[in-house]
């Protein structure tokens, strides 16, 4: 009877030249996104009117109107800015459209929640076709509303007032449907535990629902003062009487019909883009978030 002696087998060594299967990702060549490298060109480009904004102020009415147009001012020439802060209505100007921006957004903060929250926790007769009803109507160009709007004003005494700036836009589509969506990335959890402690829904709204919505909520506000702070179209309408005119109705003034003050003009064009850029930057990342989150549920 034969017997076998196992022989032991050598491992192999691996070659010098072979590549692992498996371990930690190649380091990246640029220490950003390559996407950047298309966007930060993109952004430059978007910036330019604003540059050529802030250009423009500092320049005086001859470079403006030259041809071809002067691309950097001669020096800073402040001239638009005092013909601009020495115009006795632009301080009126400035707090009509901050009174109507102000009070459009408590406004649509207040009713937005109350109209997001019934929509979107509360079940009654004709709730979704209320809903679709009301998003149908952000369909519709201002153009074809604006003379009932102006009748209902007139009817009302507001013509020539504040008052028609505002009441138009105490709430907006845009702020229900807004919150509504936010409402629903919201666990239910939360507020049921509530409920059983005794708490109304308004008062689970309030305490409960409106802190954790703040993205939305800044939403809507930055959104609703661009908005009404750039609005010119319905204050040329229902406006009539210069101490009752608003920022961008009160800008058109320096156009005249033979001669203009574009660095007049430009220079309060840039400020009434401050208080727009100071409020977009202070709610950015707010922004953000509500964007990424009100689309989870629909």
């Amino acid at each position: 009877m034969t017997t076998t002696t196992a022989v032991p087998v050598k491992a192999a060594r691996p070659h010098s030249d072979a590549r692992p299967t498996s371990g930690p990702r190649r380091r990246r060549l640029l220490p950003f996104s390559p996407w950047h490298l298309l966007l930060a060109p993109l952004s430059l480009l978007f910036a330019l009117p604003l540059v050529w904004l802030a250009l423009g102020s500092v320049m005086t009415n001859a470079e403006i109107n030259r041809f071809p147009p002067a691309l950097w001012p001669s020096g800073i020439h402040l001239g638009g800015y005092r013909y601009v802060l020495g115009n006795a209505m632009f301080p009126r100007w400035f707090m009509n459209s901050l009174i109507v921006s102000a009070v459009a957004v408590a406004s649509n903060l207040v009713f937005g929640a109350l109209g997001g929250y019934a929509f979107a926790r509360m079940r009654f007769a004709g709730s979704r076709a209320l809903m679709v009803a009301m998003l149908a109507t952000m369909a519709i160009p201002f153009q074809l509303t604006m003379i009932p709007t102006f009748l209902i004003m007139k009817r009302l005494g507001l013509i020539d007032t504040l008052g028609a700036l505002i009441i138009p836009s105490l709430v907006t589509p845009f702020a229900v449907f807004m919150l509504r969506q936010f409402f629903l990335s919201l666990p239910r959890e939360l507020e049921e535990a509530a409920w059983i402690d005794g708490c109304s829904r308004l008062r689970v709204l309030i305490l409960i629902v409106l802190p954790l919505s703040r993205p939305a909520l800044s939403t809507v506000a930055v959104l609703t003062f661009l908005t009404t702070w750039n609005d010119l179209t319905w204050p040329l309408i229902a406006i009539n009487h210069d101490t009752q005119y608003t920022l961008q109705l009160g800008l058109t003034t320096f156009q005249g019909q033979h001669h203009t003050q574009w660095a007049a003009v430009m220079a309060g064009n840039v400020i009434t883009v401050l208080p727009v850029l100071l409020a977009f930057l202070g709610a950015q990342k707010a922004f953000i978030q509500s964007i990424t989150s009100s689309g989870l549920k629909g």
